[in-house]
This record gives structure tokens, sequence and C-alpha cells, in this order.
């Protein structure tokens, strides 16, 4: 048999999900990618804007096994973790993770985030989300500390890891770890949803109520009067499970900052003043003061949101800042006392994903952060036979998560360095078809999280993006 011949054949037969007609001694029809998606009737919830995006997305994409991931994935929160109904007569939206059955706040929120512009023009979409801010400002009353939730509002944690945990444990929470992002990511959501419909509906006395209620723990978290009511503690042979000095973390100066004692990846801070969840409240009380301001003319309220703000910022650079040779640059997680943790975590908000989530602009400051974590300065940055890419103790060492991969191609308009990002995540899915949590960065086939419903949906999100803002990387990977 000849070379090419016989490297087609292997090639077919580690392909998944291929259907090809034909075998050794006859023709041999085009490959076809099968979708892995549910059979209609088995997805929880299916969006018509959602179907003809996903058609319209795939047109564009010139490489089948791209399209086909990005077919997998961009639906794959709506295909396989929405949870639709009524909870205390209004909608009610629960997003499950993937794997683990419980709605992070963090999570549930980026996983909805995609489907978000289309919003305007499909009301099951809508509902959707009006369910969701509803549920998630029903989450943060019960509690604004507890990182995830349960179902129903009143059981209790269904978590094998967290039913022991040295901490004010309530009904409904699933876990109660305390990150800022928590409560950054229900305010973008529930902005994001009044600046693109409009809809005034789900912001009520409760979501008002919440909302000051995350402005509340905020301050509580500076720590000008003491270390405040949270602490945390688990027995664990993870270190990064618990935290420091009686579960309150790492001695800190009250500078103005706000204390978190997890990280996204939810392992335990070092320094308690994380650098990008401080960035993020900064933007998050921006938003909670113009919608206080138009939606409730509370002018009050707006300007303890702006004067918070402020005051955060105002600590974060002088404390949050790395002087280096070539310029000073975004530190990871500082104390006030000038101990400074440079690193970056895949997780988001990272350091490299700050433009994202619009925590910062992609100014010089930006770039030369970015330039140090996608480098070895960063102890979590990996670079292997498979791919590179940041990320972050959770998984441990050599583990590369996809999700760093995207916001590398988030955070350029360079079609090359976008290219090879695609690469990267085109050829580490170890065919199955879906993002993972991490892989080994020379072995694809070893990962973590094959139901990972973030980092599908977010995959999705960049093709759509890519597609809209440089259509050239998406020509040919």
């Amino acid at each position: 048999m000849n070379p090419s011949r016989r490297n087609l054949l292997k090639w077919l037969s580690l392909a998944p999900g291929l259907a090809v007609a034909g075998g050794v001694g006859t023709a041999f029809a085009a490959p076809r990618f099968v979708s892995k998606r549910p059979p209609v009737e088995r997805r929880k919830f299916t969006s018509p804007a959602v179907e003809a995006l996903i058609v319209a997305t795939k047109k564009k994409i010139a490489d089948p096994e791209l399209a086909w991931l990005f077919e997998n994935c961009f639906p794959n929160t709506l295909d396989t973790t929405v949870e639709v109904g009524r909870l205390d007569g209004f909608e009610d939206t629960f997003v499950v993770t993937g794997d683990i059955d419980a709605m992070w706040l963090r999570d549930s929120s980026a996983q909805v985030w995609p489907y978000l512009p289309l919003a305007a023009k499909d009301e099951a979409l809508r509902k959707l989300f009006r369910g969701l801010i509803r549920r998630q400002s029903r989450c943060i009353s019960i509690d604004p500390y507890a990182n995830a939730f349960l179902p129903d509002p009143k059981a209790k944690s269904t978590l094998d890891w967290a039913q022991a945990d040295d901490t004010d444990m309530r009904p409904g929470v699933a876990e109660r770890k305390w990150e800022i992002d928590s409560l950054c990511y229900p305010v973008r959501l529930a902005h994001g949803y009044w600046q693109t419909t409009g809809d005034r509906e789900p912001f009520d006395d409760s979501w008002r109520e919440a909302s000051k209620l995350i402005v509340r723990t905020f301050r509580e978290q500076q720590r000008k009067d003491g270390q405040g009511p949270y602490h945390f503690q688990r027995q664990s042979p993870h270190p990064s499970e618990s935290q420091f000095l009686k579960g309150y973390g790492n001695p800190t100066r009250p500078v103005g900052m706000i204390h978190q004692m997890f990280r996204p990846s939810d392992d335990a801070t070092l320094y308690p003043f994380n650098i990008p969840g401080n960035l993020f409240a900064v933007i998050t009380l921006r938003r909670l003061a113009q919608m206080h301001a138009s939606l409730y003319g509370d002018t009050t309220f707006a300007a303890e949101c702006n004067a918070l703000a402020d005051e955060v910022a105002n600590a974060i650079e002088q404390y949050g800042v790395v002087k280096g040779e070539q310029g000073d640059y975004w530190a990871y997680e500082v104390d006030g006392y000038g101990q400074q943790l440079f690193m970056d975590d895949a997780n988001v908000p990272s350091l490299l994903a700050l433009p994202y989530l619009e925590c910062t602009p992609r100014d010089a400051r930006y770039a030369r952060t970015r330039a140090q974590v996608w480098s070895t300065h960063n102890p979590y940055f990996f670079k292997g036979k498979a791919a590179e890419g940041i990320g972050g103790p959770h998984e441990g060492l050599r583990m590369i998560w996809p999700m760093s991969i995207m916001m590398k191609a988030f955070t350029t308009d360079d079609v090359a360095e976008i290219r090879q990002c695609l690469t990267w995540l085109k050829t580490t899915h170890a065919g199955t078809g879906f993002m993972h949590e991490a892989f080994d960065q020379d072995d694809p086939a070893t990962y973590t999280r094959s139901w990972f419903a973030w980092a599908n949906t977010l995959f999705g999100e960049l093709i759509v993006h890519l597609a809209g803002t440089t259509p050239d990387s998406l020509r040919r990977v």
C-alpha cells in the first residue's frame, strides 16, 4: 500500500465522529463529522435564534472540524444544563455546570452570556434570562458569600466535599467559598440583559435588595473594622481547599481593596487582595450605579456605588501594580503590606481576561501583563507537544485549560495568533467534539471534565466573536 493511502487509512481510523462510506479497495466518500448534540427531543431548551445563528456561523468557517466543534459546543448549555420553570409564581431558570449538579453564580452567568445578543428577538430566551436573573438574586439573598447553590432553596448541600465544611452553611447553599466574582457575574448578566432588551421586568424589589446586599458585602470585606463574619475551613488533603488562620485568610493591611478567600478556580487565595477580582468589582459597582439611577431613580445609592468603586480602584492602583524594568504590569494577588504574587490562573476573571470582562482597556500596561502571563514568568504557564497555555493549582502542573487559549484569542486582533489558538483548540479535544476543563500539555487524551458547559459555550462565543470581528481567522486553520 502506498504511504499516502496508508496515512489516510490511519487518519480515518483515529478520527472520531466520522461516518465514512467505502473501505479498502473502494472509493472513499468525503468524511462527515457527526453531530454530538442530544437528539432534539432530549434537549433541555431550544431557541430558534440560536439555531439560526449556528447555521449562519458555520457557513463562515472553512475548516470542517472547527465547524463541527462549534455546532457541538455553542448550544451545549441550552442542550444539557438548563431547567426552566416557575418558582413562587415567577419565571425560574436553574443552570448546572455540567457534571456537577449545582449552580455556580459565576458559571451560570457565563454559560448563558453568549446567547444574550439574541434575546431581543427571542421571547423564549428572554424568559430564560428573566428566570435566571430572579434565581440569582434569590441565591444572593440566601447567602452573598456562597459560590454555588441547589435547585431547592430549602435543601442541605448534596456535594460530598462541602457537607462538613467549617463555615456558616445555610439551606439552599451547595458550597460556601467566598469569591468576589460570584457577585460580579450576576450583575454583568443583569446589566447586559437590561442594556440588550430594555426589559425592566426582572428588576423588582427582590433584585434591588439583592444588589444592595452585594455592595454591603463588598464593604464588609474591606475589613476596615475587623475580620468580618466570613470564615471557611475544609478537611481535605489539598491545602488549596481551605484557608489560613482559622479560615479568615492571611494577614492584610486594610487599604480599601476587597478581601477574597477563594479564586475563580475555587482554590484558596494566597494573599487576600486578588487583583482580577477587585478590578471586576470596580466595573460591577459602576454598572450597579447606572442601573439604580436609571431603574429606580436612586441617585444616592448610585453615588455610594461610584464612591466605593473609586476607593477600590485607587487602592488597586497603589498596591496592585508591579514595577518592572520594562514598565509596570498587574499583580495577581497582594496583601497591602508590600507582598505581591505574580502568576495567572486560567479561570476567569484572570489577568489575561481583563479586557474580555471590560475590567481594563487593552492598553500598554495590559499588553505587558499579557506578555508576562503567557510566558515562563507565570509558574502556571505550560508549553508542551500538544499546545501551550495557562493552568492553575486546581488541576496541577502540566495541565492546560482551553479557557486560557480562548482568552488569548479574545484579546488579540492578530490573525496569525488567533489561528494558532484555534489550531490548539481543534487538536486537543481528544476526539470528543467538546472542550474540557484541562488537558495534559503533551497528551490531550489525559483531560479533566468531559462535560464542562462553560468551556463549551465560551468556545462557541469565541467563534461567533471572530466571525464578526476577524473573519479571516476562520477561513483557514
